[in-house]
């Protein structure tokens, strides 16, 4: 009797979410290992499975640590599930294609177009060609900058090891650190070279790999594609403003930028500006934060990166949109125009499912969390928001999550690198278009 796979034929959406799950469960088991932590014990399976997911989900959240529970082994189990996990599984499986010469089949394709949030197949072999060259040669070049300065300040050996680990976790926007006791980068808020060397990994693994792909090429095509243009953009608009007003209510805060000289305080208001996108990194306690300011933080991390990135969020092109169809509406417009190019409708709905989607998501889970966690309703927020965008900056709540906090916090980090309409897609795929349109019919809105 012929066996029946059919049950192996799943959609890319489900592959996507089986393939994360596979590595987050597998860097769980092994940071479990006593040879992962620097005691030689094993570690709580709650506490390894959230390490997996926060590494791997690119967040940076942590329950312990990493610079001095875990072993150089669970390091480098950290860092590994980081790279894959940013810029892709299934682009480390095609870098493995290519050394192996092997074809990249169809399915392949169609995968690669899901994991890479693109519209279309074409040319989706050159552009994953593009996101390793991206990757590695930006990682190494802040690698070595970092090395070089650090290895004034340690041996070596050791800040060879720190500048390679810090330039894959800061490009792949994760904001694991090795300096010990979650104090993230707060000894560097003076130091120039690792804030710029940090501000530069950040924003380029968050604009994502086809803008980069579109600067690279813009010396011989001398244009930007429409998708660039708004990255670009709204990316610059809000790292400059989020420094404004991070700048505006932290400037007399004795436990934040006060105490801090004036270049100090701008070169702080632009690192965790761009630091609160996606990435996680601190210069300054985001606990000693005035409230305002940590509101505003939330703000920024809802947002997020930008498409096809190593961030997560919203993103920056599904918040355009939505200004986009508020300020159409208002001035009376049936379309929403942007560099001269009219927006499709379905680019309309998309953007407004993800939004409301995302908010219902944080909605919930901090609804919950404020039964079983015995914080204030911002802290709850600011923890749910960070997990969520993938952004990983904590104001204290994640060392002291209950079990219940744990999972909660553990499947939002989960949905929110994998994206909610894969989500979505993957328990239920998408059916093909209606046959037919209902009449139309009014409801008075406002």
């Amino acid at each position: 009797m012929k066996l029946k796979l059919s049950w192996i034929r799943l959609a890319p959406p489900q592959i996507l979410v089986l393939g994360f799950a596979s590595i987050i469960m597998l860097g769980a088991l092994l940071l479990t290992l006593p040879i992962s932590n620097a005691t030689g014990k094993s570690l709580a399976f709650i506490d390894a499975l959230f390490t997996a997911t926060s590494a791997t989900c690119v967040t940076g959240l942590v329950v312990k640590d990493t610079g001095i529970f875990f072993s150089t082994f669970g390091q480098i189990v950290i860092i590994v599930l980081i790279q894959v996990g940013g810029i892709g599984f299934m682009t480390m499986a095609t870098m493995f294609s290519f050394a192996l010469k092997r074809k990249i089949s169809l399915r392949d394709r169609l995968l690669l177009q899901e994991a890479m949030n693109q519209n279309t197949m074409e040319g989706i072999v050159r552009l994953i060609r593009k996101v390793l060259l991206f990757s590695f040669v930006i990682e190494g070049t802040a690698a070595i900058m970092l090395t070089s300065r650090w290895a004034f300040d340690m041996p070596f050996g050791k800040a060879l090891y720190f500048g390679i680990f810090h330039a894959i976790s800061m490009f792949n926007n994760a904001g694991f650190d090795l300096f010990g006791n979650f104090h993230s980068l707060t000894g560097s808020v003076y130091d120039p070279i690792v804030n710029f060397v940090v501000m530069f990994l950040i924003v380029s693994g968050g604009i994502g790999f086809i803008v980069l792909s579109d600067i690279v090429d813009f010396r011989r095509t001398r244009r930007l594609s429409l998708h660039s243009k708004v990255v670009l953009s709204m990316t610059t608009f809000l790292i400059l403003f989020g420094a404004i007003i991070i700048y505006v209510f932290e400037f007399s805060n004795s436990k934040t930028l006060g105490p801090l000289h004036g270049g100090g305080k701008i070169l702080s208001s632009f690192f965790q500006s761009v630091s609160t996108r996606t990435a996680g990194a601190n210069t300054i306690a985001i606990g000693d934060m005035r409230q305002a300011s940590q509101f505003f933080m939330v703000i920024l991390m809802f947002i997020g990166a930008s498409p096809g990135s190593t961030g997560g969020g919203i993103k920056t092109t599904t918040f355009t949109i939505i200004i986009g169809a508020v300020i159409a509406m208002l001035r009376g417009r049936d379309d929403i125009v942007m560099f001269r190019y009219r927006l499709a409708q379905e680019r309309i709905f998309k953007a407004l499912t993800i939004t409301l989607l995302s908010l219902l998501l944080i909605i919930g889970v901090v609804m919950v969390l404020s039964t079983t966690e015995d914080s204030s309703f911002l802290m709850i927020l600011f923890e749910t928001t960070s997990a969520f965008g993938t952004v990983g900056l904590s104001m204290g709540l994640t060392t002291q999550l209950t079990f219940t906090g744990k999972i909660l916090i553990i499947f939002t980090m989960f949905a929110g690198r994998l994206g909610l309409i894969t989500l979505a897609y993957a328990l239920g795929p998408k059916k093909g278009k209606e046959l037919y349109r209902h009449p139309e019919g009014k409801v008075i809105i406002g």
